[in-house]
């Protein structure tokens, strides 16, 4: 699963191939700062997004998985990206 740091959230994006028809879904999941390295504070479960969509590649569900994260980030997160 693809992953990127935007500010101090890391993103988990990734596409999910459809069980019953041709087509990827997007799906991301958001963990917020932690006090420990060693645990991960999710602050957006693993879930599809853009529901009412289908992707024709993996590629594509993925650049709009980690779009639409970015887009959930508070607005001054959304600028760093690093």
């Amino acid at each position: 699963m693809p992953s990127t740091l935007i500010g101090v959230y890391d993103i988990d994006y990734s596409a999910v191939a459809l069980p019953n028809e041709a087509g990827w879904a997007a799906h991301v999941t958001i963990h917020g700062p932690s006090s420990n390295p060693m645990h991960r504070n999710t602050v957006f479960p693993e879930q599809r997004v853009l529901p009412e969509q289908n992707f024709a590649t993996r590629q594509e569900a993925e650049q709009a998985a980690l779009r639409i994260a970015a887009e959930m980030l508070p607005p001054s997160q959304r600028t760093d990206e690093k």
